[in-house]
């Protein structure tokens, strides 16, 4: 049975925020814009954009305001960055309804909080696949599941989650916080749902794209094949 929500809140005050970006363009305004509304906001996040925030953040900035992703969810990265966020602390975070008392209990049981924001764009998989030479592996490699996941429930929840995935719109998003004094408004929010679909949708279409120019009878020769 799906939860049909009724009420709602217009504005929302944006206190938590996951960020990964293959993008990291912007993130220097960014990250000083967010912190600047608000003083006690803190950032999630992981592998190189957890690294370019702490670069950004500096000194004591650093430990007041960010934190490891593994370190929220008590679960270390796998090798290779494989599974970082894909964790049920993660979204039951992303997808509580503000007005859900069962949610609430959930967030209490599981020691988890709400996420209101998070700023994520995806591996450059086109980028990837353009480029002369490359392989059926090397495309695979640079297909994103967690990216995808996050933006989706967040986009899903828009009722109280902003889900940002376009750097040319952190202009926009600091000049919105601003004027409602670090709260974001439900317009908005849908409004950025919708760009974070089209943005999925656009990422599984090229990956559909490329996939159906390879030959299947191929792909067995890109592999050492195994036995077991």
């Amino acid at each position: 049975m799906v939860n049909v929500v009724q009420k709602v809140d217009n504005l929302v005050d944006i206190k938590r925020v996951l960020l990964s970006v293959s993008d990291k363009t912007g993130l220097e305004t960014l990250i000083p814009g967010l912190v600047a509304m608000n003083p006690d906001i803190q950032f999630y996040s992981t592998g190189g954009t957890y690294t370019r925030v702490s670069e950004i953040l500096g000194g004591r900035g650093t430990a007041q305001h960010l934190m490891q992703v593994s370190d929220y969810t008590g679960q270390p990265e796998t090798q290779g960055g494989l599974v970082k966020t894909l964790d049920f602390k993660i979204y039951l975070g992303l997808l509580t309804e503000t007005y859900n008392e069962a949610h609430h209990a959930d967030l209490v049981r599981t020691k988890a909080i709400p996420i209101d924001m998070v700023v994520v764009n995806l591996y450059p998989f086109v980028g990837t696949v353009t480029r002369e030479g490359v392989t059926v592996e090397e495309a695979r490699a640079n297909i994103d599941i967690g990216g995808p996941a996050m933006i989706r429930a967040a986009a899903k929840n828009y009722l109280r989650v902003a889900s940002v995935v376009d750097p040319a719109d952190y202009a926009l998003l600091l000049g919105k916080l601003r004027a409602n004094r670090g709260a974001l408004d439900l317009q908005t929010r849908f409004e950025f749902a919708r760009k974070a679909f089209a943005h999925t949708a656009d990422y599984d279409a090229a990956i559909s794209a490329y996939l159906s120019t390879q030959d299947p009878e191929d792909v067995p020769g890109v592999y050492d094949i195994g036995n077991s």
